[in-house]
Formats: C-alpha cells, structure tokens, sequence
C-alpha cells in the first residue's frame, strides 16, 4: 500500500483544535475533504509534516507547535486607527472582522482588538497565531 510522499496530491479529513483547551477552530467533517499537494507551501508546514508515510484510510492525531503553525503574536501588527477613518455605517467591536486594502489593491484581513473613544486598535495576525495545534486527521485518498 503507499504512503504519502512529497509532491503527492492527497485528500484528508480533518478537525483542528486548539491544543491548550481543545477547542475545535475547524473540521472537514461536513463537508469535502481538504484536497492539496505537498511542498506547494499552501499549508502550514507542520500540517504537511503530519501527512507524510500516511496510508489511505489511517486516522491519527498531530500536534503543531506554534513555530510550525502560525508562529508568534507579532506586535507590530497591531495598529492603532482613529475612529475617523472607519465608515459611518460600522459600529466596532472587540472580535470583529475588518478588511483592509493595502497600497498594492490586495486586501488584508484584520481584527479589532481593542475599541476605545476615539480610536480602535486593529490586529492583522493570523486569529491562531501564538497557539500550538491539534489536528485530528485521516487520509482519504493519495491521488
């Protein structure tokens, strides 16, 4: 039987957990499974890390520290914004989705991290940034 190797398209199911308290931040469960090609650097390098010598139909569960997750919190992606600058239509809360547009027209996804008065305080790390990952995984197919 094979095993999954580099530059193999595969198909998993999975469901990622936070490792400190076990909460489940994402699942494939209900829906397709997740399809990619390693060493195309689409996931996190500890996800692909985890697939490798898997069989097709094997279940198992890895752990990804934050260094080969998200990484750190990084401060200087913390930005203050004057209220100001926000449209009229948004009232800000903690926990909120923002997007922003950067110079070059992409877009960049933000959350505010802190509201005060007259200003908020944007964050533009990655929401799992700072946290070591559990993923609960099953290999469904090597293509």
């Amino acid at each position: 039987m094979s095993q999954v190797k580099e530059k193999d398209t595969i198909k998993v199911h999975y469901t990622g957990k936070l490792a400190s308290n076990g909460e489940v931040f994402d699942s494939s469960l209900e829906r397709e499974p997740l399809e990619f090609t390693l060493g195309e650097g689409m996931l996190i390098p500890g996800f692909e890390k985890g697939v490798i010598d898997m069989k097709v139909n094997e279940k198992k569960t890895i752990n990804i520290k934050k260094d080969e997750a998200y990484g750190d919190v990084r401060e200087e992606l913390f930005q203050k914004v004057d209220k100001a600058q926000l449209p009229k239509e948004i009232e800000p809360k903690v926990g909120m989705g923002l997007v922003s547009q950067n110079p070059d027209g992409t877009e960049r996804q933000l959350r505010v991290a802190e509201v005060n008065d007259d200003h908020i305080v944007v964050d533009a790390n990655h929401p799992l940034a700072g946290h070591d990952l559990t993923f609960d995984l099953e290999l469904v197919e090597i293509k």
